[in-house]
């Protein structure tokens, strides 16, 4: 089985809610089903739309710094639960040897309405990283106001702060309405931090959590090699199952 390696702490709720959806989501029936996880929870790493917006500290040697610390550690492919730092992803590509998962790209897949509403950070709007991968697929792509935008900023650094207040889940509620009003047909939660207040319920009509859709393909990933062996290990199961059967059968007739 391969080892999905968590490259977290952008922030480490999101982290640790990536983990928790990995372990939900895999068909495990006793602990060893389950898949093996190495995490890296560095909130060290410096601010990512601060440097890209504002020439603040760069995040990316930090980045490179745990992705290869997963490596060693033995993961088989990279999970990075934040939005933002997908900008650098080209980047960081080159400095392991094992694959990342792209998770703009991921839910740019699944995404069937041809216009979307999109909440996110303010960096990860402005540098296009959804507007990419829809409009490559003929998806229009609608943001907040600049009013709303701003509020789910703070909204965003209030979760990294550990707040979860009611209101914020009704102002992000109230923030998709205005969104669907507008022409959006189903809603993009492109920032992890939201995905902590904001699901199902909460949008009239589908909601596409990046999230969620990077968990599912963590596990897709590290199960597939075990899915294509399934078939072979079910024949050499029946195949000992028979031959216990016989020595069984065989035992019984000689006692006898």
């Amino acid at each position: 089985m391969k080892v999905i390696g968590i490259l977290g702490g952008m922030g480490p709720a999101a982290t640790v809610e990536l983990f928790r959806r990995i372990v939900a989501l895999t068909p495990a029936q006793r602990d060893q089903d389950h898949i093996p996880i190495v995490i890296d929870n560095n909130p060290k790493i410096p601010d990512r739309g601060l440097f890209i917006l504002h020439g603040g500290p760069d995040p990316r040697p930090a980045l490179c710094r745990s992705a290869r610390r997963l490596e060693r550690l033995g993961a088989s492919f990279i999970a990075m639960p934040c939005n933002t730092a997908h900008v650098f992803l080209p980047y960081l590509k080159k400095a392991v040897r094992i694959p990342f998962l792209d998770m703009i790209a991921e839910t740019g897949q699944v995404i069937a309405e041809s216009t979307v509403g999109l909440l996110a950070t303010e960096t990860t709007i402005r540098t296009g990283l959804y507007h990419a991968v829809c409009f490559a697929r003929g998806i229009g792509v609608l943001v907040p106001f600049a009013h709303d935008q701003a509020r789910v900023m703070e909204i965003i650094y209030a979760i990294k702060g550990g707040s979860f207040a009611v209101e914020m889940k009704r102002d992000l509620r109230a923030i998709a309405a205005r969104l669907r009003k507008r022409g959006a047909q189903a809603l993009i939660v492109g920032c992890t931090e939201l995905s902590l207040i904001i699901g199902h319920g909460d949008f009239d009509g589908p909601i596409y959590d990046a999230l969620d859709i990077l968990a599912r393909a963590a596990v897709r990933e590290a199960l597939q090699h075990e899915m294509r062996q399934m078939p072979q290990l079910l024949k050499k199961s029946l195949i000992k199952i028979k031959t216990m059967a016989s020595k069984i059968s065989t035992s019984i007739a000689e006692s006898t």
